[in-house]
């Protein structure tokens, strides 16, 4: 591409700021075209600010200056435009998709009503005006129940907790965030929202959602119990936003599919962030997003070296409660395979886990819940796989230093 030509990048998440900054600070001029009435904000906060430990303010990205806020409803690959809904059109050199994820909204009895909408009560925890909705509604003694125990499962409860609300957490599989961490890190997580005045359930599927004068009133379990409620948060996992890429006739599997150039099937239309699937991969998470943005940057402003190859993810998060806070990390494979080696050292008193997997004398994999004074020393070890010392020492002093991060 030359430096006359114009850049556009549909989405004002994190990767599609991202991208737009890196661009102009590189001296590429590029509009960003985002839908939400709000100032660019960084999503993985959003618990955060259900919480009320922070305003919307604190988590507003720091947006570049041509912002163009619209709905864009269609692309013209031919004419190399993109159509918004006020009926502006927008030409293009170069189109980056950036258009995010969705909520999962799960397949439950009553969830919608005749307008296609979500009852009164029942949130969606995806954007911040979903946010501030739930904020608007959360107050001591409300009835919660948050559907989904992953991560932002997860968040959502603790944060309604801290506010007040009598929380109950339902995940369908046994244990809590299963994709992240191992049975012993899970428990700890429970454990950790129990001591808030959450009540976990496992193995626990929702069936239906009751409603009365368009209002929710309670939620019904697959065995026919029932769970009085006042608010019901969705905590279902996303899904790529990939109906602008489908419609246009992009090859769209589980998300846009794009090579290590991060261009899709269609070579003037590269495509980052969430809405993405790179080597068979779909991340949905904000490292890999930035990752993407910085190395498109690098491409579009004439690197033409520039190549995005795959993240290494660790998924890393804080649940603050009325004492000290509560952290975990985990990277990697969690879980061993026969043959491989697994170092763990539990600690009862302090609330502390460690363990590390370690195969053909590489680090493969870690979870860690509590102080996490070694997470930067032990991620930095995974992610250069290297071979480590036959002795173990270096790797017991990793698990065992509070320093390094």
């Amino acid at each position: 591409m030359t430096s006359n030509d114009r850049v556009v990048v549909i989405g004002s998440g994190l990767a599609g700021v991202r991208l737009a900054r890196r661009l102009g600070e590189l001296g590429t001029p590029v509009t960003l075209v985002g839908e939400e009435e709000h100032r660019p904000y960084n999503r993985v906060l959003l618990a955060e600010v259900l919480a009320g430990r922070y305003s919307p303010e604190v988590i507003a990205l720091p947006a570049p200056a041509e912002l163009t806020r619209a709905r864009v409803t269609g692309i013209d690959r031919a004419g190399r435009t993109v159509v918004c809904a006020d009926g502006a059109v927008i030409a293009y050199d170069r189109l980056v998709l950036a258009t995010g994820s969705n909520p999962v909204l799960p397949p439950l009895r009553g969830l919608f009503t005749e307008d296609h909408e979500l009852p009164e009560g029942v949130h969606a925890f995806r954007t911040l005006d979903d946010c501030l909705g739930l904020a608007k509604a959360v107050r001591p003694g409300v009835r919660a129940v948050v559907i989904g125990g992953g991560l932002l499962g997860v968040s959502a409860a603790r944060a309604l907790a801290v506010r007040g609300a009598q929380v109950v957490l339902a995940q369908q599989s046994e244990r809590l965030m299963e994709r992240q961490l191992d049975p012993a890190a899970s428990e700890l997580v429970a454990r950790h929202l129990t001591d808030l005045g959450v009540e976990v359930h496992t193995e626990c599927r929702v069936r239906d959602v009751r409603c009365v004068g368009g209002a929710v009133r309670s939620v019904e379990m697959a065995d026919g119990y029932a769970l009085d409620a006042d608010l019901v948060v969705l905590a279902c996992g996303v899904h790529p936003r990939a109906g602008l890429a489908q419609a246009a006739g992009l090859d769209v599997r589980k998300g846009v599919v794009v090579d290590d150039e991060l261009r899709t099937s269609d070579p003037y239309i590269h495509a980052i962030g969430d809405c993405v699937q790179h080597a068979g991969t779909v991340y949905g998470l904000a490292t890999p997003a930035l990752e993407q943005a910085d190395a498109l940057a690098a491409l579009l402003a004439g690197d033409t070296g520039s190549r995005y190859t795959g993240t290494r993810s660790l998924t890393r998060l804080t649940l603050t409660g009325p004492d000290s806070p509560f952290d975990l990390a985990a990277f990697g494979e969690t879980e061993a395979l026969p043959g491989d080696d697994v170092v763990q050292l539990t600690d009862h008193t302090r609330g502390t886990y460690r363990k590390v997997v370690v195969r053909d004398d590489r680090l493969v994999g870690g979870v860690l819940v509590g102080e996490l004074g070694t997470v930067g020393a032990l991620a930095r070890a995974w992610e250069g796989a290297e071979p480590l010392p036959s002795d173990g020492g270096p790797l017991l002093h990793l698990l065992t230093n509070d320093g390094g991060s």
